[in-house]
């Protein structure tokens, strides 16, 4: 294999595919990336068999200047020292060039480099994924979908279920969902080209945000699933990921239907507020923050028996209910406040120990944060 290209352009690709591959996999070949030239370009990929991402460089890319002089393919690791390598090449351009033996000499100016490589067809192989049982989604659309919902995921291995964001499409209804026993996050849009599929899947968390990492670029991201495993094709890099095993709880019953006691306020000043609160609340063992609604006022409340205590008014809108007081972990509501940027939210409550809701302000059920209170007598 032998080709020269613009180090800049297939930066760009080898990032893409570097998410995918792990210093400390237990397969030795996994921590390289696989390097494949042929007549119309450079494929790159990168795995560490629970996810998988393959990006293309094409010749006629004139951006990446890419020359093959010998179409080939090969494996460098660890991946992090090829990419220091090129990162750190002294021109615009570089030449790799493999021998009979794998080893592969890397030139740019006056420096040389040369590595050994390994034989590409001791690489595992990706899955094969039909894309013609495909739908497409808008990347904005799905990429703020996830980052609505991804925060929700359980960090604990001890139910793996739950370390996934449950995606299922009905009726042309797309639903999100992640939980970790604590809190909730739910986000559903019905999608304008509605395929003629339906499904319900679970996608492990991480997986998830590192597939946010690829979709800049792209309008539109192609999905196809298979028994196990799901595609998701962007114009020149392809995403796949295992799927989890196992049925996702019913979390449609851990909404509460009825919220007595409701108020509007603006989404930054609750944030900013809950802020300052954990300042102090950290500092204490619980990491319990206290909410006081009243028809007169809303008060945060955060301390810590060590440090001190910290105590603030917000201004609110429309308020409706009963006076209540309930305590909560603060970085969880921090967290979900993130995720609605600018604008107003509606806090709906039911108990002091009953979990609450907040929803947008204008509220059509399309997307929920739900969190439970923490007992503190």
């Amino acid at each position: 294999m032998k080709f020269s290209v613009k180090r800049t352009e297939f930066l760009k690709v080898l990032k893409n595919v570097q998410i995918a591959v792990s210093s400390k996999s237990t397969i030795a070949i996994l921590t390289g990336i696989k390097l494949e030239a042929d007549n119309q370009g450079l494929t790159l990929t990168g795995s560490n068999s629970d996810i998988s991402v393959e990006s293309y460089l094409s010749v006629t890319d004139e951006g990446a200047d890419l020359v093959i002089d010998e179409p080939g393919q090969i494996v460098l690791q660890p991946a992090r020292l090829f990419a220091n390598i090129v990162q750190k090449l002294p021109d615009t351009h570089f030449k790799v060039n493999v021998s009979q033996g794998q080893q592969t000499q890397i030139t740019s100016a006056s420096a040389s480099f040369t590595i050994n490589g390994i034989d590409a067809m001791s690489y595992p192989h990706l899955p094969d994924i039909d894309l013609e049982e495909s739908f497409t989604l808008p990347v904005d659309l799905f990429k703020n979908m996830i980052n609505q919902t991804v925060i929700a995921v359980s960090n604990h291995e001890s139910r793996p279920i739950l370390t996934g964001v449950n995606l299922s499409l009905k009726e042309g209804r797309l639903k999100a969902v992640a939980t970790d026993s604590h809190r909730l996050s739910q986000r559903s849009i019905q999608l304008e080209s509605a395929p003629d599929i339906s499904f319900d899947i679970v996608i492990p968390g991480k997986s998830l945000t590192e597939l946010t990492k690829l979709m800049d670029a792209d309008e539109e991201v192609r999905v196809a699933i298979s028994d196990n495993q799901i595609l998701f094709a962007l114009s020149t890099s392809q995403f796949y990921s295992r799927l989890l095993e196992g049925k996702y709880p019913d979390t449609d019953r851990l909404i509460p239907g009825d919220t007595p006691t409701e108020i509007t306020l603006d989404t930054k000043e609750l944030q900013g507020a809950v802020d300052r609160a954990s300042l102090l609340s950290h500092e204490g063992k619980n990491n319990v923050v206290q909410l006081t609604v009243t028809a007169d006022k809303l008060e945060i409340e955060g301390q810590s028996a060590e440090v001190g205590h910290v105590q603030e008014e917000i201004d609110f809108g429309h308020f409706q209910g009963q006076d209540l007081t309930i305590s909560f972990n603060p970085d969880y509501l921090k967290e979900a406040l993130a995720t609605f940027g600018q604008g107003e939210i509606k806090l709906k409550l039911v108990s002091t120990l009953r979990p609450f809701v907040i929803v947008p302000s204008e509220d059509q059920g399309d997307f929920i944060q739900l969190i439970t209170p923490i007992r503190t007598a």
